[in-house]
């Protein structure tokens, strides 16, 4: 069995592009404090712009959820809490899972090694914050839906505003970073884009169900980094690129071969 450990970092490959807003999206914030007339369900802005923004942690921990429900993995971690996700206890599970090395595992477990995927905050494009500010929106850059419960005995509406930034909006250009250690990481490239393929018919953000947080990507590129490439950089990396995901899915096996010709492994 591998000394989880030891790790040799071989080379990364990045995958960029732009995500697109296909229904109006809301990434929350947590309010404390509520101002009178205020909206209670803000969403993520950047206290140095004031515009709405993806986190990282909410895109690659919703892809981690839908990966984990594609292989049906037990949700035990953190224990005897009511939010939960899968952790690999024993490193010989962590050698099967399509999961854990990518996204990864807390660093006091048996099973802990380096997480493969690193997901950036993204940002609103130049573009779409130019548009948006030319728009009459409730707030700098959102608008706000209206949502209500209904009393199922006496039908009485609680309105409740959510704020979204709207549909059609662009973010990026986002940066996912995959890094390989070895051969085996190759083969775990298709699981990343079957998450972002699950997440394109699922939702981001919040409201979900109720209409809001659908997603696109596009604009797609997929660049192969080796680790010498650290040293003495290229003028120009190899990329491969893709218009949309459909795109990137049909040129999935390309991908991996293409990496494995670029990224040496000490297997290899």
């Amino acid at each position: 069995m591998p000394d989880q450990k030891n790790v040799h970092l071989c080379g990364r490959i990045l995958i960029t592009g732009t995500i697109q807003a296909v229904t109006g999206l809301h990434i929350g914030k947590g309010n404390e404090v509520i101002s009178i007339g205020g909206v209670d369900n803000q969403v993520m802005r950047n206290p140095l712009n004031n515009q709405p923004f993806i986190p990282g942690s909410s895109l690659k921990g919703k892809m981690r959820s839908l990966a984990e429900k594609r292989h049906n993995l037990p949700q035990n971690f953190p224990p005897r809490t009511k939010v939960q996700f899968h952790v690999c206890e024993r490193v010989e599970d962590y050698l099967k899972c399509k999961v854990c090395p990518i996204y990864g595992v807390p660093g006091d477990k048996e099973s802990s090694a380096p997480t493969r995927l690193v997901v950036r905050d993204i940002f609103l494009t130049e573009a779409s914050r130019d548009r948006l500010l030319d728009f009459d929106l409730d707030q700098p850059f959102t608008e706000l839906k209206y949502e209500a419960t209904i009393d199922r005995v006496t039908a009485e509406a609680n309105p409740r505003p959510l704020e979204r930034v709207p549909a059609g909006a662009e973010f990026g250009p986002f940066e996912m970073v995959f890094s390989i250690y070895g051969e085996k990481d190759f083969d775990l490239l298709p699981e990343l884009f079957q998450a972002m393929n699950l997440l394109e018919d699922d939702y981001l953000g919040g409201s979900g169900s109720r209409g809001s947080g659908k997603i696109c990507f596009k604009d797609l590129a997929v660049t192969f980094k080796p680790v010498e490439d650290y040293l003495t950089p290229s003028p120009q990396l190899d990329h491969i690129d893709a218009t949309d995901l459909d795109d990137l899915l049909g040129k999935a096996d390309t991908i991996k071969a293409t990496a494995k010709t670029k990224i040496k492994t000490d297997s290899a």
